[in-house]
């Protein structure tokens, strides 16, 4: 009979393997479209704006020079992915809702616009590449907070454990994941800086694995596993959980 798999590895497995097909769908549909299918895009985000010609759900297809998001689309070619296939369809739906989809922050295969922007691709990429480093190193150890700090080697945990600064190491990880993005997003949403797509796929990056490792965390976190015991929680340094008088666990 085979041996179960761990709950952080299962977690691991699944949430790799749904990231795997959306990431790589990001490339293949533009890449398996003809040539010049997709033109240059420019919608916004969280809202349908290329699954019609035109009405509630063509707003990308229309001329929309005058503000900050669209642009005129009739100047590049209206662009309807009902009219694909199913799969190519649902890619770029999912696009739709999530990614403004502008040109000018998005790479092209063959001619065709991919359906998301740099910055998601980076999103997509670090929470893909976080998820199968913590399918590999992820552990339950109780908490969301041990459980997130379990993918990092246990000889960095040591000392972090010893002097107990969970806490604030996870608000640092936070702080590197969420920072980036904001800084480079928010400077440039409020002035005239301009970033690249270099850095785009960066900061997104570190925030996708940011997020990606609390997911994670959250879905394998579970006191169950260990008999709602916390002294059984296999710790760093060999410290453990505690369970004081008043019911709390605490280091």
């Amino acid at each position: 009979m085979p041996e179960q798999l761990s709950r952080p590895r299962r977690v691991g497995i699944w949430t790799s393997r749904v990231l795997a097909v959306l990431l790589a769908s990001m490339f293949l549909v533009p890449l398996g479209l003809p040539s010049d299918s997709v033109p240059p895009l420019s919608g916004r985000a969280n809202a349908i704006d290329y699954a019609a010609s035109e009405g509630r759900w063509g707003w990308g297809n229309q001329n929309h020079n005058h503000g900050s998001f669209g642009h005129n689309q009739l100047d590049h070619g209206t662009f309807v992915y009902t009219d694909l296939g199913p799969y190519a369809a649902l890619i770029y739906l999912l696009a739709d809702i999530n990614c403004h989809q502008k040109a000018e922050r998005s790479w092209e295969i063959r001619g065709n616009q991919m359906p998301v922007c740099v910055r998601d691709i980076g999103i997509l990429a670090g929470a893909l590449l976080m998820s199968v480093i913590f399918t590999f190193r992820g552990r339950n150890r109780w908490l969301v907070r041990d459980t997130a700090l379990s993918v990092l080697p246990d000889r960095w945990l040591e000392p972090i454990y010893r002097t107990n600064m969970r806490t604030k190491v996870c608000l640092g990880l936070a702080a590197l994941a969420i920072l980036p993005i904001g800084f480079d997003g928010g400077i440039q949403m409020l002035t005239s800086y301009e970033s690249t797509n270099s850095l785009r796929l960066l900061t997104g990056a570190f925030f996708g694995a940011g997020i990606c490792l609390y997911f994670l965390a959250g879905m394998s976190a579970r006191p169950s596993e260990h008999g709602h015991d916390p002294s059984m929680v296999d710790l760093p340094a060999g410290l453990s959980f505690r369970r004081p008088l008043s019911g709390h666990q605490e280091e």
